[in-house]
């Protein structure tokens, strides 16, 4: 007997016939002791609405639902699945709500519009997890409209969104994750806790973001970004030409010598409000 009364996870593949693509970046977490323990992770889901991204056979899903979840709203791409959710849909009347289509392709704000509170946990494809990140770290308003995330990626990927500066893994998605949330690590999970495993561990983060961040357009801090880390071995005169070089760098008072990875979160944004 599972934990929710529904089949074993296993079961529910065999099934349906759903082995996991390569090429929509799925790998599935079928112990529901391990999903429960993300659901969780997540702090209260009573009073929320939850967007899933890539529930699969619904294994997060379930837990989110089990744990207390008020609403899922999940966004499925490959229809193979949909089945499988469906089940789980007339398991929890009124309570689950499956979007056919591709998230990449989702407006989240305009489904997040009305609810009062919205939490993001997913299982991220690998294949998007990444892009889908910096999108929710930088819509056109802030507060945003989620009140927390928490996502699985792949460990390396992890430790870049929580790096600090002056550490090997810090770069843009430390600094735009820096700039305006606070994130930590909550948990590894070893490859052989999916199906298929991959061929690295994975860590669970936990996102809140913070009030009051300091001003910038994010595109500008974006861009300010992109070039200092897409030559971070060079001195920032040279990574920066583009955008003023030494010029810049001497309007911000920041040593046109240094490279990108010592500057804090601070003078990034100070260079970004200078572009």
């Amino acid at each position: 007997m599972s934990l929710d009364g529904l089949p074993p996870l296993r079961e529910v593949i065999e099934r349906h016939e759903l082995r996991a693509k390569k090429s929509l970046g799925q790998n599935f977490l079928l112990d529901l002791n391990l999903t429960s323990k993300i659901a969780r992770a997540a702090g209260s889901l009573g009073d929320a609405t939850v967007i899933e991204v890539g529930p699969g056979p619904g294994g997060l899903t379930r837990a989110l639902l089990a744990n207390g979840a008020r609403r899922v709203v999940a966004i499925e791409r490959d229809e193979r699945c949909l089945e499988a959710l469906s089940e789980i849909s007339a398991h929890y009347p009124g309570r689950l709500d499956v979007i056919a289509g591709d998230a990449m392709q989702t407006d989240f704000t305009a489904l997040a519009a009305g609810q009062d509170t919205v939490r993001i946990v997913a299982n991220l494809p690998y294949n998007i997890g990444t892009e889908l990140l910096i999108r929710w770290l930088t819509p056109g308003r802030w507060p945003p409209f989620w009140a927390s995330m928490t996502l699985m990626f792949q460990k390396e990927v992890a430790q870049r969104i929580v790096a600090a500066p002056g550490s090997a893994a810090y770069g843009r998605l430390g600094v735009l994750a820096g700039w305006r949330t606070q994130a930590r690590i909550v948990f590894d999970l070893p490859p052989q806790a999916f199906t298929p495993p991959p061929k690295v561990t994975s860590s669970v983060v936990h996102i809140l973001p913070r009030e009051n961040p300091l001003p910038a357009d994010e595109r500008k801090l974006a861009r300010v970004t992109e070039a200092a880390f897409g030559q971070r071995r060079k001195m920032l005169r040279q990574s920066l030409k583009a955008l003023g070089g030494e010029r810049l760098l001497e309007t911000a008072g920041i040593d046109a010598t240094r490279r990108a990875e010592t500057l804090s979160i601070e003078e990034f944004v100070t260079l970004a409000n200078l572009v």
